[in-house]
């Protein structure tokens, strides 16, 4: 029995990249919303840029633009890391101080 592919599976075209943007944002803001732990919010705040990364890539891909959305998502993945060590340092300070990292136990703002 020979395998069938159907044509919509054959290649990803954009449809599938927005999909799986469309998926990568709905479960970062699920994570962002839902979550009270300060790591696993931003790991959400992470699944939005990675998101917005993926429709830029794709955007640039499957239209006539040439390399502006390649560029751009190159600049988000600088920022992205950027931001990833600022709030590690954020976090790291939070817990010294108050010995944990969930959100609805720090009720304090001065030090």
């Amino acid at each position: 029995m020979e395998l069938m592919i159907t044509p919509w599976l054959a290649e990803p075209g954009l449809v599938h990249f927005l999909i799986v943007s469309a998926l990568l944002l709905s479960l970062g803001l699920m994570a962002v919303l839902s979550r009270r732990n300060v790591i696993m919010v931003l790991m959400g705040v992470e699944l939005i840029l990675n998101s917005a990364n993926i429709n830029l890539i794709a955007f640039s891909r499957y239209t006539s633009l040439s390399l502006e959305g390649q560029m751009i998502a190159l600049f988000v993945i600088i920022i992205a890391a950027a931001e990833a060590a600022v709030a590690l340092a954020i976090v790291l300070n939070m817990y010294s101080r108050f010995n944990t990292v969930h959100l609805d136990e720090i009720d304090s703002l001065k030090g």
